[in-house]
Order: structure tokens, then sequence, then C-alpha cells
């Protein structure tokens, strides 16, 4: 029985999605993948390389080398909203009790985590970057901020930063966030990743590629803010900002399903289509046809005096990925004319010691054309050099050894979410000794300078199922392989550790009151 109506059908064809790619989705949803086969977590020395300083200089001068020859790339996913950041004080504010200093305490002595933080928030309120702005819009409300601090009436304050009336920080996109102030004035995410930019990018004629994915809705808001950004910070970095932004394509949304495994649909009957996660954005990236790209999440980013190990770390990643595409480059021109073993066997050899590929048996006694083949399809591929970070309890993924459906091991990316649900690897995973801030420098053209097909190297069952709600009603929806998980599941992938200094990520809005985005 087809769940999928001829309407449905037509409706998913107007947007790209064809009746066969829905009903492989319906099919995923009823009878997910098992997860991933992690074989042992990545440590030092068994999979996470350790850069030392003698190579620093190197490493350095290929990054510089890269950027001043128009090479490299900034991608910054930054689509999400920054609503999870103020739960606390969203919940603080759902019982419909006025939000006062006398309750919050009293709720804090009570143990209610969510007051404590609220608490914290309100009475730190001075330490925030959006703290001039949040008094400016509780003034035009007809409050004077500082009366209402003292008298400790907080609820208007928390109306002046979160609804729609006030800054509406609730919906708007983290990225357009006030995170840290400098000389004076409040910088948001966006621009700190511009700011960012200036030292990895530039190149010899000051041009700084950046590239934001956004949703539809956000994006004139980061239009306004770049125009605003540009006048103040490219006279001050002597650059010029060449940013451009694209939105999720609408043909990588995908369906649900309820509790019961029929489609999901809206009060109108239609049938509901979800964003499928960061996923989806491997074909913005693809679209993109860069050579050397960057990549961090939006919130990732530190305050002025705190920014140096950034920095410092991303342009060794670059420059250890130039160099491995140096090398992969001059084994792939050697393999195509080849007619002797000996650069052959030196191909495989850098694939196995230096990028961690596994080979298959056969390998070994195969016919000299078969063996010829096989390196060139194993060294032919898309690179990238992950930055890694010692496992501090943060929650997402970590680096793994993988065991794929051929048997052979791998590295890669892994996610809670993507673990077989058995004792035996859920315990590989706690094992896990280092976190993935994503933190990474990707390599994507092939030694003719051609773009690679992007699509060609996602593993596609590499999905997540995630139970979900709309409008208060349960879902089962389904999240496409991630982009630094399975969307990059056939990279050749390197790990390497970088200290935590680099991952300040800003995931409620009291992180904010971290040291690493406060001015000195």
């Amino acid at each position: 029985m087809n769940p999928l109506e001829s309407r449905d059908l037509d409706r998913l064809r107007e947007i790209g999605v064809s009746g066969e790619e829905a009903r492989r989705q319906i099919e995923l949803l009823a009878h997910p993948p098992a997860g991933r086969d992690l074989d042992r977590p990545c440590t030092h020395g068994d999979g996470i390389e350790t850069l030392e300083p003698e190579s620093w200089p190197a490493l350095d001068a290929a990054h510089a080398r890269a950027a001043r020859e128009g090479r490299c790339l900034a991608f910054v996913p930054a689509s999400g909203a920054a609503t999870r950041m103020f739960q606390n004080l969203i919940a603080c504010r759902a019982s419909g009790e006025p939000v006062t200093r006398d309750r919050l305490d009293a709720e804090t002595a009570e143990g209610r985590p969510e007051s404590r933080a609220a608490a914290e928030f309100l009475h730190r309120l001075e330490a925030f970057a959006f703290a001039e702005e949040l008094a400016e819009a509780a003034r035009r409300a007809g409050h004077e901020p500082e009366e209402l601090r003292s008298r400790g009436a907080w609820d208007a304050l928390l109306g002046a930063l979160l609804d729609r009336e006030g800054l509406g920080y609730a919906e708007r996109p983290k990225g357009l966030l006030a995170f840290h102030r400098e000389g004076g004035q409040a910088r948001t995410a966006f621009e700190e990743h511009l700011v960012e930019a200036a030292e990895l990018v530039r190149d010899e004629a000051g041009v700084c590629r950046v590239h934001f994915t956004v949703s539809d809705s956000h994006l004139p808001g980061f239009e306004a803010k770049l125009k605003e950004a540009r006048a103040r910070l490219e006279p001050r970095f002597g650059v010029r900002f060449e940013v451009t932004f694209s939105v999720q394509n609408r043909a990588t949304d995908t369906l649900a399903v309820d509790l019961e495994g029929k489609v999901f649909r809206d009060p109108e009957g239609e049938v509901l289509l979800r964003p499928s996660g960061h996923g989806a954005l491997i074909e913005n990236l693809a679209e993109l046809e860069g050579d050397i790209v960057i990549i961090k999440n939006i919130d990732n980013v530190a305050s002025a005096p705190h920014r140096a190990p950034t920095i410092e770390w991303m342009r060794r990643l670059v420059g250890l990925l130039v160099e491995t595409q140096r090398e992969t480059f001059a084994h792939l021109e050697r393999l195509d004319g080849a007619s002797e073993t000996d650069a052959v066997d030196a191909a495989l050899a850098f694939a196995v010691e230096t990028l961690g590929t596994s080979l298959p048996e056969w390998a070994a006694h195969a016919p000299f054309e078969e063996r010829r083949a096989l390196a060139i399809a194993t060294l032919h591929r898309p690179a990238r050099v992950c930055g890694m970070v010692e496992n501090t309890g943060e929650p997402g993924g970590g680096p793994f050894w993988v065991r794929g459906r051929d048997g052979a091991l791998s590295r890669q990316i892994v996610e809670s979410a993507e673990v077989q649900a058995n004792e035996s690897q859920r315990a590989t995973f706690a094992r896990g000794t280092h976190f993935n801030p994503v933190f990474m420098a990707c390599a994507l053209r092939d030694h003719h300078g051609r773009p690679y097909d992007l699509t060609r190297f996602v593993d596609p069952d590499a999905v997540i199922v995630a139970r979900k709600a709309t409008a208060g009603r349960e879902l089962l929806a389904l999240e496409r392989p991630g982009l630094w998980n399975g969307a990059m599941a056939h990279w050749a992938t390197r790990f390497v550790e970088v200290p935590l200094a680099v991952f300040n990520p800003v995931k409620t809005v009291n992180d904010l009151l971290r040291p690493e985005h406060q001015p000195e």
C-alpha cells in the first residue's frame, strides 16, 4: 500500500523530491539502519596525531601560501535560531507568575536549575555585550532598567530581551546576537567570524571570502549586518570581505511519521516536511566549488583576548591539509601513467600510514592493474584535517575507528545518536578520549583542479531517526547524514589534537559569562 497520495507526490515534485526518494525516506523511518559499527576510539598515536612545535613554522608557511594565492574560504553554518540559548529564561516566564528577584532566589534555594540560571543572568546583566542594547529596549517600553533591577522586578527586562516587541532575541539567529564587547562596541558572532577570516583567508589583494548558510527568513538581517560591519571592519583590518549566503535547499527536506508509523500530516492534511539537519548542507558546500575550505560553527568564537589559539591552530590545520594534498597529488600524478609497482606500492603505503586507509585483503596479491586502480580510487577523494579536543563531557560526537559494511576500518566522526543500541557499542563510545569541536580544514578539488562531486562521498545510510514534536504531537523525524559525519564518510581524513582553547561554544546565554567571551 502506498502511504502517499497523488496530491502528495505532486507537491513533493514541486520542491524537487521524487516519489522514489520519498518512499526511500519512509522505509528508512520504518526500518532505520543499525547504526555505526565502532571498533575503538581514536586516541593518541592510534588515529589522532600530535603536531610537534618544530613542525609549526612549515605548516604556518604552507597556510600563508595557500591564503595568499586566494585558495582559502571560510564556511560557517549559521541557520540555527537562538531559542535554546534562552530556554532557562523562557521556562521561568512560562508559569505566568512575575519573574522577581525574590521568586528566583526562593526557587534557587529549592534546587531549580532554570531559576538559578535566570538569577545568575539577571544579577550579572551588565557583563553581557547586549546590556546597553537591552537597556535601550526597556526604555522604549517605558521602563527604567536600573530601577527595575534595584527593585528585583525582572519581568519587564526579560520581556525586552526575548519578546518580538523588544529585542526579540529568542527568535533571532545566533549569528546576529551580540556575543562580545571590544573597544566599547558590541560585536555579533557573525562579525567575529569576519574578524577571524581577516586572519585566516585573506589573499594577496586583501580579499577575504566567507560563506554563511542561513535560513531564508533571517537572510535580510544578515545582509543588513554585513553592510554595517563592512563599514567598520574593512578599514580596520585593511581587507575587503567577499561574503556570500545560501539557504538549505527545500529538496533536502525530509518526511516524518507518527509513532504508529503513518506519514505525518499537518492540520490541513498536508504531508509535513522538515529541514533535515546539517547533513543537507553538503550540497551548499559543493555548490561553492571551493578549494581549501575551513569550517567552524557560528557560536564557536572567542573574544579578542582569547582568539589567538583559534587563529594559530586553524593555520596549522590548513598547512597540514595543504601538505597532505601535495603528497596525495604527487602520488596520483605518478599513478596516471604508472607501469611499475613502486608507484603503486608507495601510493598504497601513503594511504595506509598517513590517511589511515584499511586496504582489502585481496590487495596484497592482486594483479598490477587492479592494485593501481585501487590506489587511484583510494586517493582520488576530498580530504579533511579535523581538530579534536580532549573530551570534557560536552554532548556531541567524537573520533572513532568505524568498521564499514565491507569490513574495512576508517576514521570517522560519530555522534551518540549514530551508535548501535547495544551495551558493547555504547561502552566503546563511552571510552572516547576526544571530542569533535567542528574545527576543520577541507580540500575540495582534485589534482586537475576540478571540484569533487561531494555527493559521491556520502554514506546515505548514516541517517538519524530522532523523536521530535510539532504542535504538541510527537513524531519520528529523519535527519540526513551529518555534514561532518555521514556526509563526509568517504573522505580522506586526518585527526589532530588541538587545545581546548579553540572550543568556545555558546549553548546557553550564560556561557557568554565565561572568561573566553569577556573583554580583558
